[in-house]
C-alpha cells in the first residue's frame, strides 16, 4: 500500500512481525530463556531509553553527535551532491538532521523502519522541515530483502546508534552484504561502538541512577500490562557485563529466588541466579569493522572518531 502527499510517501510493505506474546512463549521455553531486544521499545520503554541517552555514564549518543557534528561537512564531502539517503531505523531524527544539512542538494529521503507509526510520525516530521526533500518512508523490516523505490541519483544509507553491534557477526555479515549490493554506485555511514576500558563500558549499561535496570526490566512489567502475566516485579534484577572474549555486553534479567510465572495459560519455572537473556551489544575495533565491512563486499573508505576514541562513523563505499 502507498499513501502519498506532496513531498511525502508511505509505502506498506506489510512487514511481518511476531507477535510479543508468541516471541515470550518461545523465548521462555528455551533452555536459556531470552526475549528479543525489540520488545525493550514500547512506548515507556522508548521513554527510558531517551533518558538512557542523556545519563553521564553512557556514551554513545551524544559521542556519535558530536563526531556528526564536527564532521558531517566532511561526509557530506566524500557522499557528493544530488544523493538520496536511506536510514534504516528512524529514530527520533536528531543525527539524520545533521547529515542532511550538510548534504549538497540531497534529492530524497528514505526511511525505513519495521515501527509502522513511529516511521510515519518521524518521516512527516522531516518531510515538515524540508519542504524541498522527497520524503518516504518504508514500513518493512531493513533485515530482509526488500524493493526500494527507483532513485535518481546515486543512494547512501546511514545506520546510526551501533544499532549494528545488536546483531551477531554472522547476521551483521549478511545485513551489510544485502547494502552492499543495494546501495551499489553509493555507500553507507555506519555508527560503530569501539571497544575500550571495561570499567566504561560496565558502567554505560549499569548507571547509578538505575534508569538502564529499569528499562530492562520494563519488559516483564509489559509483560504483565499487556500479556496478563503475572511476574513478581522485585524478584528479578537487572545483570549487564562485558564479555571480553566475546567482544560485547551481554544483557540479562537475573531471577533472584526460585519462583513461577504464569504467560499465555502456561507456567514458567525460574530457578535461583537463572538468566533471562534481552540483549547483546558487541563492540570492535577500528580494524575489525572495517575487515568485517571488506568481507561483505564494502570498500571502507574513511572513519571519524571522538578524542577519546568512544565511538566511531565509518564510510564503506559500495
Amino acid at each position: 500500500m502507498t499513501v502519498g502527499t506532496a513531498g511525502f510517501d508511505f509505502i506498506d510493505l506489510d512487514p511481518v512481525q511476531e507477535t510479543f506474546l508468541d516471541a515470550a512463549l518461545d523465548g521462555l521455553s528455551r533452555p536459556l530463556k531470552r526475549i528479543p531486544c525489540r520488545f525493550l521499545y514500547d512506548a515507556r520503554g522508548s521513554e527510558l531509553f531517551e533518558r538512557i541517552c542523556e545519563l553521564p555514564e553512557y556514551y554513545p549518543t551524544r559521542t556519535e553527535l558530536g563526531i556528526l557534528g564536527a564532521h558531517a561537512r566532511e561526509m557530506a564531502a566524500l557522499i557528493g551532491p544530488d544523493c538520496e539517503l536511506v536510514e534504516f531505523g528512524s529514530g527520533a531524527s536528531r543525527k539524520v538532521r545533521l547529515l542532511l544539512d550538510a548534504l549538497e542538494r540531497p534529492r530524497g529521503y528514505v526511511a525505513i523502519d519495521i515501527s509502522r507509526d513511529h516511521l510515519r510520525a518521524a518521516a512527516a516530521s522531516i518531510a515538515r522541515d524540508y519542504p524541498a526533500l522527497r520524503v518516504t518512508a518504508v514500513a518493512a523490516d531493513y533485515m530482509q530483502p526488500l524493493p526500494l523505490p527507483r532513485a535518481e541519483g546515486p543512494r547512501v544509507g546511514f545506520f546510526p546508534g551501533s544499532t549494528i553491534g545488536n546483531l551477531g557477526h554472522g547476521e551483521a555479515r549478511r545485513f551489510l552484504a544485502h547494502w552492499a549490493r543495494e546501495l551499489a554506485g553509493g555507500g553507507m555511514l555506519v555508527g560503530v561502538d569501539l571497544k575500550k576500558d571495561e570499567s566504561v563500558l560496565n558502567a554505560a549499561y549499569n548507571d547509578a541512577a538505575g534508569v538502564t535496570a529499569e528499562f530492562n526490566l520494563n519488559l516483564l512489567a509489559r509483560m504483565n500490562r499487556e500479556l496478563g502475566a503475572d511476574f513478581d516485579l522485585d524478584g528479578f534484577r537487572h545483570h549487564a557485563f562485558y564479555c571480553h572474549d566475546r567482544g560485547r555486553i551481554e544483557i540479562y534479567m537475573e531471577s533472584l529466588r526460585a519462583q513461577e510465572a504464569s504467560l499465555g495459560g502456561r507456567r514458567f519455572r525460574f530457578a535461583e541466579g537463572e538468566l533471562v537473556h534481552t540483549e547483546n551489544s558487541h563492540k570492535f575495533t577500528i580494524e575489525e569493522f572495517r575487515t568485517l565491512a571488506a568481507g561483505a563486499g564494502f570498500r571502507p573508505a574513511a572513519v571519524w572518531t571522538d578524542p577519546a576514541r568512544l565511538f566511531s562513523v565509518h564510510y564503506l563505499a559500495a
